[in-house]
């Protein structure tokens, strides 16, 4: 048997090389951002919802850990085709573990699916049916920020409370829209008020809300249900000031948040009420937490309720891969659900809570009133709170939301 010079130190450098470079290997967990990076719910989640997955890791302590954390990101266009095709390019091909975020509930609710078939791990925040833990609930899947029952329940039950009994709906046509009308219309009708009438709008066309406008002005309504988000509650709400409707009729954004109160102004939104789940003035934790986050996210953009739920969701996954493993966490995405359901939860930005068997992440909720601009100490100080709604009472109960895996 022959053997060359070359050979032989080839093979002695692979014998030296290979070994050091196994041992340098660390196993890596792979998380998938996917959200509106370009249209109307842009700035609710975006590019700053990945920079608060990021900064999970960064509190987790991951650069300590003997096995690393990939974050990768993508804009699924508002269009379910769209979220379907990167979810499973994602899990197929690129070896993502956990797909973070998703609004846009026809999106969302389509790669609830994926995640499902393809057993892997479903942290959503932006999302806001209320189906996604009902009758579509899933194994694989974590509802983190908020859903429509809660922002119906919070925004909707303290309005009629105060006298606002009789609603008229402005509704983005689309499963969001429809079911925060459908959730926020059973508590109004459970307390006694009245749906006077609506409207569905097309959504992400509609810029002009006009001729929805003068219809609820002439239904008689005492409020204004604008069931919609983001780019539009925005564009609605300043419609509605040009034609006075704030002055015969109270205007109820059931989804607002801090960043699109403080674009419409103080003088335009003083007294509008909202409910959110997380806000950056609340305690000492949220400041804290706002306070490493927004030095870095493109504008100086203070974070939103759903990217702090993309912080959130994605460090209470983390602490779960750490129990169990990373290799058993990769192999069974619906183990890894089962072991967030078991540990409670606790971050800077929720407080302490937990996780129910239909994958509703429970803390309380917050309903917070725009402050009047002689009020305000700085441009992101916005909202006060003025109720809250403890975590065992936010939520739909257990047993109303007809999920498979609650067993009766």
């Amino acid at each position: 048997m022959n053997a060359t010079r070359r050979t032989i130190l080839g093979a002695g450098a692979a014998g030296l090389i290979l070994p050091r470079y196994a041992r340098a290997q660390k196993p890596t967990i792979k998380i998938g951002v996917m959200n509106d990076q370009s249209g109307p719910y842009r700035d609710d989640g975006g590019p700053v919802g990945v920079v608060c997955a990021k900064q999970a890791l960064i509190d987790f302590g991951i650069s300590g850990k003997d096995w690393n954390v990939e974050v990768i990101s993508a804009d699924h266009q508002n269009k379910p085709d769209v979220g379907v095709s990167i979810a499973r390019q994602w899990l197929d091909q690129e070896g993502v573990d956990a797909i973070v975020d998703v609004p846009t509930s026809s999106v969302g609710l389509a790669v609830n699916t994926v995640c499902r078939e393809k057993n892997k791990v479903y942290l959503n925040s932006g999302t806001g049916s209320s189906d996604l833990t009902g009758k579509q609930c899933s194994p694989n899947t974590v509802h983190w920020t908020y859903d429509t029952y809660m922002l119906g329940r919070s925004t909707g039950g303290a309005t009629v409370a105060a006298g606002g009994d009789s609603w008229f709906f402005i509704t983005a046509d689309y499963v969001f829209g429809q079911t925060l009308q459908r959730d926020t219309a059973g508590i109004i009708q459970k307390m006694g008020g009245k749906v006077l009438g609506s409207v569905a709008y097309p959504f992400p066309e509609t810029t002009d809300f006009s001729t929805h406008l003068l219809r609820a002005q002439a239904s008689g309504a005492k409020v204004l249900g604008l069931a919609m988000a983001g780019a539009d509650t925005e564009n609605c709400i300043k419609q509605a000031h040009e034609f006075g409707l704030n002055k015969t009729m109270t205007i109820c954004a059931l989804l607002i948040q801090v960043r699109g109160v403080r674009a419409l102004g103080l003088d335009i939104a003083q007294g509008l009420r909202w409910s959110e789940s997380y806000y950056w003035d609340l305690n000492d934790r949220t400041r804290a937490w706002n306070d490493r986050v927004k030095g870095k996210t493109p504008n100086g953009v203070w974070p939103n309720m759903t990217q702090a739920g993309d912080y959130a969701v994605t460090l209470h996954y983390l602490k779960a891969v750490q129990d169990m493993g990373v290799a058993a966490a990769k192999a069974d995405g619906r183990a890894v659900v089962d072991r967030m359901k078991a540990m409670p939860t606790d971050d800077d930005c929720f407080g302490p809570g937990k996780i129910r068997v239909d994958g509703r992440a429970l803390h309380p909720v917050y309903l917070l009133e725009a402050k009047k601009p002689s009020e305000s100490k700085q441009s992101w100080d916005v909202g006060k709170v003025v109720a809250v709604t403890p975590a065992d009472q936010a939520w739909r109960p257990l047993d109303e939301g007809g999920c498979p895996l609650v067993k009766s």
